[in-house]
């Protein structure tokens, strides 16, 4: 299993330059990189093509979409389907991120669609999960992440291949505020994701990826990455500088 080292880039970059973050990430990390990384970034919509053009002929490159809608065409203004992500060069599409459950309002049962719809187009899917603080501090952290997983993976078919569907654990309150979650923290909730996983799709699920988001930064992945269970990273803002993220998906 190789460790997905991803990137949101969230709402920042134009085209220029995310075309130009992208071509300098795979000068520095493309002939470096470990045989058991891939490495995949999630830029904005409008950016999509610059950056998959840009990973053009670099192996174990790969873009994805931020979102998606849960069609393929027709009156909704202002989303885009898995077959436009696709048309863009997306190979993977995320769903359930705290910001698109929190600030932008989606449920879990949304998500739930979304993340059966992304894969049923064609999309490998990153399923993002995690707790507030005040569901920590209340020793809610384990309800918190099985409710979003059953919900999140309900309507996933039995049979879906293990490497297209991953799942984040990020944890709220570690997002863009610089706490990272200790080691134990980390572990207890991947190998409670494990055990969800494995509970819903059989042994299969422990093919599946479950990545760490949460202030991952070029100091502290290596450590991150070593733990059991933590098949890779979902970084945001180290990952807006190429330089910055080729520390991280190198290290």
């Amino acid at each position: 299993m190789k460790k997905l080292m991803a990137a949101n880039w969230k709402m920042f970059k134009t085209w220029d330059e995310a075309g130009s973050t992208a071509r300098v990430l795979v000068e520095l990390a493309a002939a470096k990189l470990p045989e058991d990384r891939e490495v995949l970034v999630c830029p904005p919509f409008t950016c999509l093509k610059a950056v998959s053009d840009a990973f053009s002929g670099a192996d174990r490159f790969s873009s994805g979409g931020q979102d998606f809608y849960i069609t393929d065409e027709g009156a909704f203004t202002g989303e885009i389907s898995p077959a436009m992500l696709q048309d863009c060069g997306a190979k993977y599409g995320l769903t359930g991120h705290s910001e698109r459950r929190h600030v932008l309002g989606e449920n879990d049962e949304y998500i739930g669609q979304k993340t059966a719809y992304g894969l049923s187009a064609g999309l490998s899917v990153i399923l993002c999960i995690g707790e507030l603080l005040d569901e920590r501090k209340a020793g809610r952290v384990e309800e918190v992440l099985e409710r979003q997983l059953r919900l999140g993976l309900k309507d996933v078919p039995a049979d879906v291949a293990p490497h297209r569907i991953s799942v984040a654990y990020e944890p709220v309150w570690a997002i863009g505020t610089g706490e990272v979650a200790g080691p134990a923290e980390i572990q207890e909730a991947h190998a409670f994701t494990r055990k969800v996983l494995v509970s819903i799709f059989g042994e299969k699920a422990n093919e599946m990826r479950i990545l760490y988001g949460g202030s991952v930064k070029p100091t502290n992945c290596a450590e991150i990455i070593a733990l059991d269970n933590v098949d890779g990273v979902l970084v945001g803002g180290a990952s807006l500088q190429s330089e910055s993220f080729s520390q991280i998906v190198l290290a």
